[in-house]
């Protein structure tokens, strides 16, 4: 069972203050876990280009939940689950994820790489404002909870194209929530939890992403 997350300010010299979040007691060794493992790609037929190219910025990620440590919430206190760490930071599995689900429609839409050459047509911004466990009490089975803003804009060479249609500069978004419960008030049923939320907020990131170029 995880222990009930630890009341900010209680125990003078376990709790760290970290901006605004707490380290439970860590046991030796601990447990490395990760989430938003990419699925296979089907594979294109033929060599036919996708219709839609895209450039992904890097992702703006909390700063709370932004490394490895994953993140606990109780009504207004924080803190991190002990004994357990993701195998990388989480700004950089989320990362991962999202690439790997527009990776699963490259029939339909390319990421373009950061460092490729030229104007990209379409920008897409990621932030993720929200990426925690959240408990309705202590003891609680929790609720993983990832919310994300995308944001989708044209570059002037896209005008006229027929795929976006606002004037240059504007740009459309949407604000994305996913609410995954887990199954018990367990380390690996969280992290199970975490990685269904991730899968399935980034697939609806793509999906939207594809529609809304169209």
């Amino acid at each position: 069972m995880i222990r009930p997350l630890v009341q900010l300010g209680a125990v003078a010299g376990v709790v760290v203050s970290l901006s605004g979040c707490s380290l439970l007691s860590t046991p030796d060794p601990v447990q490395l876990y990760r989430f938003g493992l990419p699925m296979d790609a089907p594979s294109a037929e033929g060599d036919t280009p996708a219709p839609l190219s895209v450039s992904i910025r890097r992702i703006e990620f909390p700063e709370a939940s932004s490394d490895d440590r994953i993140l606990g919430v109780t009504g207004t206190e924080t803190a991190y689950i002990g004994g357990a760490r993701w195998v990388s930071p989480a700004s950089t599995l989320f990362d991962d994820s999202l690439k790997a689900a527009f990776a699963n429609r490259a029939d339909q839409i390319r990421v373009l790489g950061r460092r490729e050459p030229g104007t990209p047509p379409l920008v897409l911004q990621v932030t993720v404002t929200t990426f925690e466990a959240r408990y309705a009490a202590l003891g609680a089975t929790p609720d993983v909870v990832i919310t994300a803003r995308a944001q989708l804009r044209s570059t002037p060479e896209r005008r006229g194209e027929g795929a976006i249609r606002p004037e240059e500069g504007r740009s459309v978004e949407r604000v994305f929530t996913v609410t995954q419960p887990a199954s018990e008030n367990r380390v690996s049923a969280i992290v199970a939890a975490f990685d269904t939320a991730t899968r399935d907020i980034n697939t609806q990131i793509a999906d939207w992403t594809i529609r809304s170029a169209r």
